[in-house]
């Protein structure tokens, strides 16, 4: 589809295209979170401490950052298609690898590589979406892909109610069934024109250098690096101690941790979808920081909640906010960067930010020894604060831009 910026005309491939980004981000959203469900049995296997089960995330997570800054550059490079599927591929292979693991290092070994690919295929369909969709649906449509997320959340916690049956090792190897996708992209996606254009101008050279181009990207730069780091400070930090704060600080059933997953999951996808529809109508910046703003003050008061109905109902709010933002940074990232840095750009910016918020399980994990769960993860409101101040003084609005 050629960018408009009226009368936008939605295609037949431009939805196969929607849908496959949305089925590859469901798939990264199952393999972060099985190990968020398997976790305790990951630690009573290995003799884990919580730190130490924090830093398997975190390790991650790194991956995350490496992976997308090495398959964002091949994307710009040799396609968004053909590189989109090497990713799913790769985490695929190394997800279904480590359940055959021994020890706890080769765990670790096999989680690293597979973050390679989660980090690559994140950036890749984002860039597929906002260059194909017209700029006045961008930000609701790469809200649709960020929900892809939440259905993988839903899947995992799922597969999780099989875990007294299968071992945290069978929800691993479920955890390779994404693989299948790749069969079908091949046969029905096609590179975006922008792209191929580019291409044909042999413009796509392997570059970041327009990240950094003069001081107005550079500080546009920084401020999205800091954006992504808290929205994934918050989000790694709260989904991957949950299960286990709900299991050991109030005694949730594995069933009552499946209905809270569901009930905050709802949440989020109503809160992904509000958002992306809200960006489009009043802007990129006014809406990050009312969400950011609410997100802080409400993060705060749920953790100090208790009661098993509050956690519950409130769980559905905490989503809303929390992880409704989600649903603008497809958009936001694509808006600040020209079609042959594009794809690096979403995957450097967003899994730089992935691998500093890596380090929110290893430190939650760390002050959870020390005080509690809760009280750990009750401390993220005030990074929330620090993005609301990148979007009010680094970050310079988009809305309905003209891809370049």
């Amino acid at each position: 589809m050629t960018q408009h910026n009226h009368a936008p005309i939605i295609e037949k491939g431009d939805r196969k295209t929607l849908l496959a980004s949305t089925l590859g981000y469901a798939m990264d959203g199952l393999d972060i979170m099985i190990l968020a469900f398997a976790l305790i049995l990951i630690k009573a296997e290995f003799g884990l401490t919580d730190a130490e089960g924090g830093m398997i995330q975190t390790i991650t997570l790194i991956g995350t950052v490496i992976g997308g800054i090495f398959f964002g550059m091949l994307a710009d490079k040799y396609g968004r298609v053909r590189v989109f599927n090497w990713t799913i591929l790769l985490f695929s292979l190394f997800t279904g690898l480590a359940a055959i693991s021994t020890s706890a290092e080769m765990f670790t070994v096999f989680r690293f590589i597979a973050g390679l690919g989660l980090g690559g295929e994140f950036g890749i369909g984002m860039t597929l979406v906002a260059e194909t969709w017209p700029a006045k649906k961008r930000s609701r449509a790469t809200a649709v892909v960020a929900i892809g997320f939440q259905v993988g959340i839903v899947l995992a916690a799922l597969v999780s109610l099989l875990s007294p049956y299968i071992g945290w090792h069978g929800m691993f190897l479920i955890g390779a069934l994404p693989a299948l996708l790749v069969w079908w992209t091949r046969r029905n996606l096609q590179e975006p024109e922008i792209w191929l254009q580019i291409k044909k101008e042999n413009h796509n050279k392997i570059s970041i250098k327009p990240l950094f181009k003069d001081t107005r990207t550079t500080l546009t730069t920084l401020g999205l690096v800091i954006a992504t780091s808290v929205q994934n400070f918050g989000f790694h930090g709260i989904m991957i101690w949950m299960p286990t704060m709900l299991a050991k600080e109030h005694n949730f059933t594995l069933s009552g941790t499946f209905y809270w997953t569901l009930i905050t999951t709802i949440g989020m996808v109503i809160g992904t979808l509000t958002f992306g529809a809200s960006s489009d109508k009043f802007g990129r910046r006014p809406t990050y920081i009312f969400f950011l703003l609410v997100s802080a003050a409400f993060v705060w008061i749920y953790f100090q909640q208790s009661n098993y109905y509050v956690l519950m109902f409130l769980g559905a709010i905490l989503g809303f906010f929390v992880n409704g933002m989600m649903g603008g940074y497809g958009a936001l990232l694509s808006e600040h960067y020209p079609t042959e840095a594009r794809s690096s750009a979403q995957n450097i910016i967003f899994n730089v930010g992935r691998g500093i918020a890596g380090f929110a399980p290893l430190i939650i994990g760390t002050l959870a020894m020390q005080y509690s769960i809760s009280y750990a993860l009750g401390l993220i409101s005030g990074v929330y604060l620090l993005s609301a101040l990148a979007f009010i003084f680094l970050i310079p609005e988009t809305k309905g831009k003209l891809l370049d």
